[in-house]
C-alpha cells in the first residue's frame, strides 16, 4: 500500500505532507477519530515513509519507494526500526506468560515494548517509529510512564498514539503530542469497498450504513457475512422480533440474542486469531446492540426525518411497526440506553444481564401492545 492509497483523510494527510517537506515534523502524534477510519492505515504509510531510505517526491507528494531493503522488510513485518504495540503483548512480557489478556493497555507493555527500547538507536533505517493501538486503553500509569518518553525524546524516535476516545486520554499526553483528527468516512466510498468483496448489493448497502462511516468495521462485517456468520439473517430476524414481541418474550429474545453473539464471535475468531477471545465477545455483543440502535433510529428519523434513508431499508415494514411502539422521543431514550449497555460490555459486564437489562427496558412502553 502507499499513502497516496489513503482516502478520505486529505487535512490529515496533507499536514503530514506538509511536515515531511519541512523536514519538521512532530515526535509524537495523536490520530484521534473512530474505530476503522484509517488512523491505524495512516500510520502504517507515515511509519514506512519515515523509515524509506530512498523516498520519492511527485507533484510536491512524499512517499516511500517501495523497493527499498527498508520497504522490503516493512511490507513483510519485519523492520526492526517499526514497532506496533498492543495490549495483548502482555503475554510476551516477562512476567505475562499465562496471564489472561487485560482490558486496559498494561504498564508492562508500554514499559517492555517501548521505554525500554526507544533508547536504542535505528538498526536500518534513520528513526525508530512506534504505534500504539487503542491509546484509549491506556492507564493513568501507562500514560505517566509516557511522559518523558513524550516529553524528551532520542530525536530519531517518533511515536504515533491512535485513539477513538480522546477524552480517555490524559492532558499531560494530549499537551505532548501533535493531534491530528480522523473523520468518518463517506457512505458511498464504504459501500463501493463492500461491494468489491463479492457481498450481495443489498447487504453491501446495509452494513455501509449501519457502520456509520467507519469503513474498518463494515469491512469486519462483510468478511463475517462472506465467512457464513449468518449476521444479516440475524439482523432480519432480530428487527422482526423487535417489532412485534410483548413483554413476556423479553428473557428469551435475550438468551437468543446472547447464543446469536457466541455463533458470531466464533467466526470472528477464525478470521482474526490476534485480538483476544474476550474482544471478540464484546465486539459481537456490541454488534448486536448496533443492529438494535439502528431500528430504533429509523423509528426516531420516522417522524422527525421522514427523507432521511432508513438504514434498514430492507424491513420498512417492521420499522413502520415498531414505530407505532415507539414515538421519536421515546425511541430516543431509548438509543440513550443503548449506549449505557455498549459502555456495560465495555467495562466487562456480564453478558446475559446486560441483553435482560436491555430488551426488558425496550418492552417497558405506554404503547406497547400486550
Amino acid at each position: 500500500m502507499s499513502i497516496k492509497e489513503i482516502f478520505c483523510q486529505d487535512k490529515a494527510v496533507d499536514i503530514l505532507q506538509r511536515a515531511f517537506a519541512s523536514g519538521k515534523w512532530a515526535h509524537a502524534y495523536i490520530f484521534a477519530g473512530p474505530e476503522g477510519v484509517g488512523k491505524f492505515k495512516t500510520a502504517r504509510e507515515w511509519a514506512k515513509l519515515l523509515l524509506c531510505q530512498n523516498p520519492t517526491i511527485e507533484n510536491d507528494f512524499a512517499d516511500s519507494c517501495g523497493s527499498c531493503r527498508a520497504c522490503e522488510l516493512f511490507e513483510a513485518d519485519s523492520h526492526p526500526d517499526f514497532n506496533h504495540i498492543y495490549k495483548e503483548l502482555l503475554e510476551f512480557t516477562k512476567d505475562g506468560k499465562g496471564k489472561a489478556p487485560p482490558v486496559d493497555l498494561p504498564i508492562d507493555v508500554i514499559r517492555e515494548f517501548l521505554i525500554e527500547k526507544v533508547s536504542n538507536k535505528p538498526t536500518l533505517s534513520e528513526r525508530k517509529v512506534f504505534v500504539i493501538s487503542e491509546a484509549e486503553r491506556l492507564n493513568n500509569s501507562s500514560q505517566n510512564a509516557l511522559l518523558k518518553v513524550l516529553e524528551e525524546p532520542p530525536e530519531y524516535c517518533s511515536i504515533i498514539l491512535l485513539c477513538s476516545r480522546f477524552e480517555k486520554l490524559l492532558p499531560t499526553t494530549k499537551s505532548r503530542s501533535q493531534i491530528l483528527r480522523f473523520g468518518v468516512i463517506d457512505e458511498d466510498h464504504i459501500i463501493e469497498k463492500l461491494q468489491q468483496t463479492g457481498l450481495e448489493e443489498t447487504q453491501c448497502r446495509y452494513f455501509g450504513r449501519l457502520a456509520q462511516g467507519s469503513l474498518g468495521t463494515a469491512y469486519q462485517w462483510a468478511q463475517l457475512e462472506l465467512a457464513q456468520a449468518n449476521l444479516y439473517e440475524t439482523k432480519q430476524e432480530l428487527i422482526s422480533s423487535l417489532a412485534s414481541y410483548e413483554i413476556a418474550d423479553a428473557l428469551s429474545l435475550a438468551e437468543k440474542c446472547q447464543n446469536k453473539c457466541k455463533k458470531i464471535a466464533a467466526a470472528w475468531g477464525d478470521l482474526d486469531n490476534v485480538i483476544s477471545k474476550k474482544d471478540i465477545n464484546r465486539r459481537a455483543a456490541k454488534t448486536i446492540i448496533q443492529i438494535i440502535i439502528s431500528a430504533l433510529y429509523d423509528v426516531m428519523n420516522l417522524t422527525a426525518m421522514p427523507t432521511k434513508e432508513a438504514i434498514n431499508f430492507d424491513q420498512k415494514e417492521k420499522i413502520k411497526k415498531l414505530a407505532g411502539r415507539f414515538d421519536a422521543e421515546l425511541a430516543a431514550e431509548k438509543i440513550s440506553d443503548c449506549y449505557k449497555m455498549l459502555h456495560w460490555i465495555e467495562s466487562s459486564v456480564n453478558e446475559k444481564l446486560i441483553f435482560e437489562h436491555l430488551l426488558l427496558n425496550l418492552a417497558e412502553s405506554d404503547r406497547i401492545e400486550v
